[in-house]
């Protein structure tokens, strides 16, 4: 049974998570393709213990050996063999893995001719970029290609433009020497990034995966939240929690916890729409928990240019108001049905399971502090990498085998394959609108459309993020919003980091977020339940990350970058008032079930606390206050009835 349930995760995962549908290779193929993978990521782990090499250098290394693990572990057509290589993308593998080269090679000569391109540069940039454009329909989809297709033709087109947007155009060898030959374009921040910091966060999840800290987590989930009142989905709930600080994905979450949490769910009384719900829900916030947040957040620290601690910090308090939402959305749920939580025999002891596998979190506990110690998030990925490995030495039941160990240097390469894809293509957006200006121009047009209130900009922002989230991973929504949309928000006078992580959450978001909520629908295969109810749900749940990012924009404290200790906690405080009076107004149940005018004034209670000040605060606050006590008062009625 077990063994079908595995295979059924491991089917959603291939179909709702594109990185993980790749060739299944036996034999000579399968060491090739491990021994590409290893050596990539020995790379990695050499240049970060002696010294990255120069920016180019770095990345077109990085570059070349992602693309031809892309082209042969991502078949071009679905149809063609899992177990054997097609010629096609064997050639494929090796020009992409020859045209970083010749970056590498010809470095000296390209530095002496200063940006001027010969015939030879001319064609190999121009394979370069093809390629990118086709390892990125393969690992990331169409949608991501269209726009990248859209800001190629824009670069082109620019003559024949209207109005704002006009520009002179680019010729092609303009645009390629750009793009293929500078960092600005393909080798710029996000594939640098990737070369460094994210590699090794990948890598350290990876370890941390192969130790069993996932089942750790859920047991201790289990442990503290199984026996109260609707106890599976908060296990659920916490464990995805847990999970989101070594997982950047919202899919690969749902599927690893949700295979065992989704079962017990439905198993208590839970509908399979909800219960497949609040396991995307909770997943998806995985990805805004620090330390690790998902490859973004070290794109966000670069283009901010902040140090990546101040990115974990800013995250701390809107991660824990999302996961308090999703939380109190079960509650009440649970609430509403009366249904009650596993029997404690039935459940793991905290104490047996954190003197059996509590070391296996040490990693986690001290690399957030290296971090606040003011260690470069290379260096403390690097340190946490080789803690993984000695803590989980330190019991036998726990250790890893040597072969589990080059295990996990394979599988950290192809975890990075989706992100160093997405941050590739994404270069040639930013190429494109630093060469042609059109990023301010659409931050211009942005702002024209909101007729310059603070408001309208954030909506449309939202919905921008929200529309490219759809169809576009993480990382690379966050670099065109913040490229495009969240350069408007600063005009306005947000705060950079607040704008931009405004940008970040809804890009996030669109996980949840119907129609296209892949994070649901993955949750719906595992439940058996229906893909769109389950993405309702779990926008519902989730409506924590459609408030906090207005919160944080127009109560920056909530970020910690303004206002003292006191008004954090003020401001917290009346948020998760907030949180309590909206989750309880869409499920319906505060400490009765909710009638139609309470459930609106609890909406309109939670929504008041958004905006910062004494009055509305005040406002909303009584209204909850109000709900609250006619509920008490209607149930001790009906029990002293009873």
């Amino acid at each position: 049974m077990k063994d079908s349930e595995a295979r059924k995760a491991e089917d959603v995962l291939k179909q709702y998570d594109r990185e993980s549908d790749t060739m299944e290779y036996t034999g000579f193929m399968a060491k090739v393709v491990a021994a590409i993978a290893i050596a990539f990521s020995v790379f990695q782990l050499y240049t970060a213990t002696f010294g990255v090499l120069d920016a180019q250098l770095q990345r077109g290394v990085h570059l070349g050996f992602g693309m031809a693990l892309v082209f042969l572990l991502y078949p071009s057509r679905k149809s063609w063999s899992r177990h054997k290589i097609h010629p096609l993308d064997l050639v494929l593998a090796v020009l992409g893995a020859a045209a970083p080269a010749y970056i590498i090679l010809e470095y000296q000569h390209l530095v002496l001719r200063a940006g001027l391109v010969s015939d030879t540069d001319l064609a190999v940039g121009l394979i370069g970029i093809l390629l990118v454009i086709e390892a990125t329909r393969r690992v990331v989809g169409l949608p991501m290609v269209c726009v990248v297709l859209a800001f190629l033709f824009y670069a082109f087109a620019g003559p024949y433009m209207p109005g704002v947007l006009a520009h002179r155009g680019l010729t092609v060898s303009q645009l390629v020497s750009h793009l293929y030959f500078t960092t600005e374009g393909i080798f710029g921040i996000p594939l640098g990034v990737s070369s460094t910091f994210i590699f090794l966060f990948i890598l350290f999840g990876a370890y941390l995966e192969s130790t069993g800290l996932g089942k750790f987590f859920i047991d201790l989930a289990n442990a503290i939240a199984g026996w109260a009142s609707g106890g599976p989905a908060k296990v659920a709930v916490l464990s995805s929690g847990l999970m989101g600080t070594v997982s950047g994905s919202s899919v690969a979450n749902v599927v690893g916890t949700g295979s065992l949490t989704i079962p017990m769910m439905k198993k208590l009384g839970y509908h399979k729409d909800f219960a497949g719900a609040v396991e995307a829900a909770a997943s998806t916030g995985g990805q805004l928990m620090p330390p690790v947040m998902g490859a973004a957040a070290f794109l966000m620290a670069e283009f901010v240019g902040v140090p990546y601690i101040d990115v974990v910090k800013a995250a701390v308090v809107p991660a824990l108001l999302y996961f308090a939402g999703v939380w109190l959305g079960v509650h009440f749920e649970a609430k509403r049905k009366d249904l009650k939580g596993i029997s404690r025999s039935q459940l793991p002891k905290i104490g047996r399971l954190l003197r059996e596998r509590g070391h296996l979190a040490l990693p986690l506990v001290i690399i957030v502090y290296l971090l606040v110690s003011g260690y470069t998030p290379m260096r403390a990925a690097l340190v946490a990498i080789v803690l993984a490995i000695v803590c989980s030495a330190l019991r036998k039941s726990t250790r890893m085998k040597p072969i589990e160990i080059v295990r996990g240097l394979e599988n950290g390469a192809r975890n990075v394959l989706g992100v160093l894809v997405a941050c590739a293509a994404a270069g040639i957006i930013i190429g494109v609108v630093t060469k042609t200006g059109v990023g301010l121009k659409l931050a211009s047009g942005l702002l024209d459309l909101s007729g310059g209130l603070l408001l309208p900009t954030m909506f449309f922002t939202m919905i921008t993020a929200i529309v490219l989230g759809m169809g576009v991973p993480t990382t690379a929504n966050y670099v065109i919003t913040s490229t495009i949309a969240a350069p408007a928000l600063v005009q306005m006078g947000v705060p950079v980091l607040a704008a931009h992580m405004f940008v970040f959450y809804f890009g996030i978001i669109a996980d949840v977020t119907p129609p296209v909520a892949l994070a649901a629908y993955a949750g719906s295969g595992i439940s058996g339940g229906n893909p769109l109810k389950t993405g309702i749900n779990a926008s519902k749940l989730a409506i924590a990350a459609f408030i906090i990012p207005y919160m944080f924009v127009l109560s920056p404290v909530i970020l910690m970058i303004e206002g003292s200790a006191l008004d954090l906690l003020l401001s917290t405080i009346t948020a998760l008032i907030g949180m309590v009076a909206l989750s309880s107004s869409l499920i319906g149940f505060l400490a009765d079930h909710c009638r139609l005018p309470e459930r609106l004034l609890l909406a309109v209670g939670g929504l008041l606390m958004i905006k910062p000040g004494l009055l509305t605060d005040a406002v909303g606050i009584i209204l909850f206050g109000l709900v609250l006590f006619l509920q008490l008062r209607r149930r001790r009625a009906a029990q002293d009835a009873a």
